[in-house]
């Protein structure tokens, strides 16, 4: 079955509403051993894609995960690019910001963690934070080192959408392709994961008190999710809203977007030279010696 990826992008200026967007949807396989088989298959690609991405040292490429807690980040994260060599991707997860971080605007660190050219970089969570986890509770922001009369500007939070535009143009126009996911969960599902982490001793570390409170806050991270999503997706860095309460078949979406998004890098392997071709065939004649 054919994963149409297009079928879960947002457009750039649509309006969103996510009880219009699925957090389930028609498997796009019909055993675990068929879905095992086309994830494997992409990650063969991948593996292919990045080596060539490697090679070529350019494209910084910028992944952004972002979810509820236990929408399944990790997971997509650990089974979508286990093909990929280390040397060649980063994975960065923020936690709150402490000391140096708190003294800097709201963007420093995560700029600091962006993809070198040939690179492939992964935020677990990411900038977005900073209109999500902070617009849901306010009381965090007043406790950052941000002046007093910024805080009480009506615009704050669309002034933040703004910064984030403008970072997420300035890197395409230097080379960066980025790509946003949204992992769409429902309440329902979510409970199921939550009671599983208490019911299975090897996740009991996995839960927290505050992934419990955070389900009190439900319908409000609905909402700033709408707004964010509908705010800073855009034709040169677009979120895409993954269905996320069948995990495999998230994991097979988010994968075929990624394959899809290298392959129209177009990119080749760096053309020799005359000089280097002679240089090689010398190479070649001392080693044969």
């Amino acid at each position: 079955m054919k994963i149409h990826t297009q079928d879960f992008i947002v457009k750039e200026g649509k309006k969103v509403k996510l009880k219009e967007w699925p957090t389930l949807v028609n498997p796009f396989y019909h055993s675990k051993n068929q879905c095992k088989e086309i994830l494997r298959d992409h990650e063969e690609q991948l593996n292919i894609h990045q080596k060539l991405h490697y090679a070529t040292s350019s494209y910084p490429l910028l992944f952004i995960l972002q979810g509820m807690d236990t929408a399944g980040k990790d997971s997509v994260i650990r089974h979508v690019m286990s093909g990929i060599n280390p040397q060649g991707c980063q994975v960065s997860s923020f936690k709150q910001p402490l000391g140096v971080e708190l003294a800097h605007d709201f963007l420093w660190r995560y700029v600091e963690k962006l993809p070198e050219c040939g690179k492939i970089g992964i935020f677990n969570r990411s900038y977005y934070e900073e209109v999500l986890v902070l617009r849901v509770h306010p009381e965090i922001i007043q406790n950052r080192n941000i002046p007093s009369e910024l805080l009480k500007i009506k615009t704050l939070w669309e002034d933040r959408y703004q910064s984030i535009n403008n970072l997420e143009k300035h890197l395409t126009r230097n080379g960066t392709k980025i790509i946003k996911f949204f992992l769409h969960l429902s309440k329902d599902e979510q409970k199921k994961r939550l009671l599983d982490r208490i019911d299975d001793p090897s996740k009991n570390w996995k839960i927290t008190k505050s992934d419990l409170n955070d389900r009190n806050y439900w319908n409000d991270y609905i909402k700033v999710y709408e707004k964010c999503l509908s705010a800073t997706s855009s034709d040169h860095a677009p979120w895409f809203i993954i269905p996320a309460d069948d995990k495999p078949n998230a994991r097979l979406i988010v994968s075929q977007v990624i394959l899809e998004t290298m392959d129209a890098l177009k990119m080749k392997y760096p053309a020799l030279s005359k000089e280097r071709q002679e240089e090689l065939k010398l190479f070649k004649e001392m080693l044969v010696k």
